[in-house]
């Protein structure tokens, strides 16, 4: 739309460009932690592009959910309002009615919309559901400290 109207879009274009660097380096920081993608079951907390939306436009669940599913794993996903959108975009992903339901038998948890009620989860009953207890944050909702001391392998975004 820049382009079409006379400006210039390069820093548009070097916007988004960062945006997709973040987001494979979100998905290279959890190849990190469990080696490989291939048969795990990994579980994603939010979709939508931003909280109290159902706006899947530009979400950053969409890339890594694909870049997940290339490398082998399976992904399990919850969002409190975007599921039947993110459903006609990512059909191979098993939605589920609650943010426990995708940590149970969980390798990793990923944390991509900040949503409010992800921040009131029981993190003892996360943890208890997941069959390991990684949690990539990429909303930086959760304080490492407090993370690590409950036991969770955890990694924030830009910390």
């Amino acid at each position: 739309m820049a382009a079409s109207s006379g400006c210039h879009p390069q820093l548009l274009q070097a916007v988004m460009d960062i945006n997709t660097d973040a987001r494979h380096r979100f998905v290279a920081k959890l190849g990190e932690i469990l080696g490989s993608f291939e048969g795990t079951l990994i579980g994603v907390l939010g979709l939508s592009f931003k909280p109290n939306t159902d706006d899947m436009r530009e979400a950053p669940s969409v890339e890594i959910i694909k870049a997940l599913q290339a490398g082998g794993a399976r992904v399990k996903a919850y969002d409190p309002v975007a599921m039947a959108a993110a459903g006609e975009i990512l059909p191979s992903v098993t939605y589920c009615a609650t943010a426990y339901d995708v940590a149970k038998e969980a390798d990793a948890l990923l944390l991509v919309t900040e949503w409010n009620e992800f921040k009131q989860l029981s993190l003892e009953r996360i943890k208890q559901y997941m069959r390991r207890p990684v949690i990539l944050d990429g909303r930086n909702v959760y304080d490492a400290a407090e993370m690590r001391a409950r036991g969770f392998i955890y990694r924030g975004v830009g910390r």
